[in-house]
């Protein structure tokens, strides 16, 4: 059974950096797309950052771009989300997700990952 769980969350001043993992279990990240997503209250969920296997290649969102690294540890079958230079406007719900690396295009898109965890939040504020 596929399983993911967020961890990492809470509440940070801006210009604060938090790291955020996302440990997999009951199947092996080595084939594997993983992507990051976030949900702020009235807002859609957005691709944040997604790593697909294939190619090592990573995306991010352009809001996040040069402040955010996504990386995998396959050996501890866990993926990691290093937030830094946060601002007020990153405060969401963040997720993991995970989809068959052939599966996954292109991007960072929601529609393209299956398998979700519960989400943890993020709180950017003074």
């Amino acid at each position: 059974q596929v399983q993911l769980v967020e961890s990492g969350g809470g509440l940070v001043q801006p210009g604060g950096s938090l790291r955020l993992s996302c440990a997999a279990s009951g199947f092996t990240l080595d084939y594997s797309a993983i992507g990051w997503f976030r949900q702020a209250p009235g807002k859609e969920r957005e691709g944040v950052s997604c790593i697909r296997d294939t190619d090592g290649s990573a995306y991010y969102a352009d809001s996040v771009k040069g402040r955010f690294t996504i990386s995998r540890d396959n050996t501890k079958n866990t993926v990691y989300l290093q937030m830094n230079s946060l601002k007020p406007e990153d405060t969401a719900v963040y997720y993991c997700a995970t989809e068959d690396a052939w599966k996954v295009g292109i991007g960072c898109y929601d529609v393209d990952f299956s398998s979700w965890g519960q989400g943890t939040q993020v709180t950017v504020s003074s």
